[in-house]
């Protein structure tokens, strides 16, 4: 499988109505191009300690942070590929490193906290991650359908659309497919534009001339903060 597997770069976060959505995509067709996957279903496993110590230090806004979550592009089976990825934030630069694999040899990889001897530096990295914190399990399944442009000329630049954010904490599979609470209301979307360096300047007025504020936002965030509000269970 061929694939980028080491990322390094700024992302902002807005949270827009529809209207806003629609208006957005059709100016950032004038600079951008649909990305070559166009639209589709991202489904996500978060790996944390039966605490869920990664997210509540998380919540804290430390300089650093990390996460552990497995991601599958629609719904996967266990012959098909899934990524493995560690993220990381520092000083506000994301670092996000991942290894693709069978779904199957995924699940086995994560629950036996990795080979003894990984083949790629990523997957040292991975297992280093699986040994330092104990009993690291799947706790959140998130699901959303997503839309990308990206900009040729602009190496990195991507802006997305997430639509439809939904949450369970049972079934955790990718093998079961989207679905599972809402996280957000209706006709919300999460905008988040992705960056190795600055924003250039059409795009900084396109955000001006529409006022739109940054926004703070973690998904697994604030699944977190809802599971704290119903008392740590939440199925309906």
């Amino acid at each position: 499988m061929h694939c980028q597997t080491v990322f390094k770069r700024h992302e902002l976060k807005y949270l827009v109505d529809r209207e806003r959505q629609n208006r957005m995509s059709e100016c950032l067709l004038e600079y951008m191009r649909k990305s070559e996957h166009k639209d589709c279903t991202i489904c996500n496993l978060y790996y944390d300690t039966p605490t869920r110590l990664l997210i509540r230090r998380s919540m804290e806004k430390p300089v650093y942070k990390e996460k552990l979550r497995v991601r599958s592009y629609g719904t996967a089976s266990p012959d098909s590929p899934v990524f493995i990825e560690l993220k990381k934030k520092f000083d506000r630069v994301v670092y996000k490193r991942r290894i693709p694999m069978p779904e199957r040899d995924a699940m086995v990889f994560l629950s036996d906290n990795g080979p003894v001897t990984a083949s790629t530096q990523v997957a040292a990295e991975i297992v280093y991650f699986l040994r330092l914190y104990e009993e690291m399990a799947p706790r959140v399944f998130l699901s959303y359908h997503r839309v990308a442009f990206e900009e040729p000329q602009v190496r990195g630049l991507r802006v997305t659309f997430d639509t439809d954010i939904r949450w369970r904490d049972d079934q955790l599979s990718l093998c079961e497919g989207p679905g599972g609470h809402p996280l957000l209301p209706d006709k919300t979307a999460l905008m988040e534009i992705k960056t190795d360096g600055a924003v250039p300047l059409w795009l900084v007025r396109l955000l001006a001339d529409n006022d739109d504020r940054q926004t703070s936002f973690s998904k697994y965030g604030q699944v977190h903060q809802t599971l704290m509000t119903r008392g740590g269970a939440a199925h309906a």
